[in-house]
């Protein structure tokens, strides 16, 4: 299997936290979803590997309560940006950092939630 993307979810226990609709990331649900669960691209791993974490990138953020990571991701969306580029595949600061800042705003609302990485 060829790795493209990652799957991110904010969990309360084994139940998917409910926030604003959205249609946000790679893949998304014909007229959104309200789970929180955003598919991003491994093509902006370069920026989670540099910023969020130089060892495990984004699957550092796996099995870790939002509270715990709140203050990192405010960090790295600020360093990144959040402009995006049209080209949603494009690895670019303000691409990485705007689904960064997706998974912040969800974290805020759900400190007490873990994430999951896969």
């Amino acid at each position: 299997m060829i790795k493209i993307g990652f799957n991110v979810e904010l969990l309360e226990g084994k139940k998917i936290c409910q926030v604003e609709r959205h249609t946000e990331g790679g893949t998304y649900v014909i007229g959104g979803t309200t789970d929180a669960n955003l598919y991003i691209t491994y093509n902006y791993s370069k920026f989670f590997y540099s910023h969020l974490d130089k060892k495990h990138g984004l699957k550092f953020l796996n099995m870790k309560k939002a509270k715990n990571v709140t203050e990192k991701l405010r960090k790295d969306v600020n360093t990144l940006g959040v402009e995006r580029n049209n080209n949603y595949w494009k690895a670019t600061p303000g691409n990485a950092g705007y689904a960064l800042s997706i998974l912040l705003k969800w974290a805020q609302k759900y400190p007490e939630a873990r994430f999951k990485v896969k």
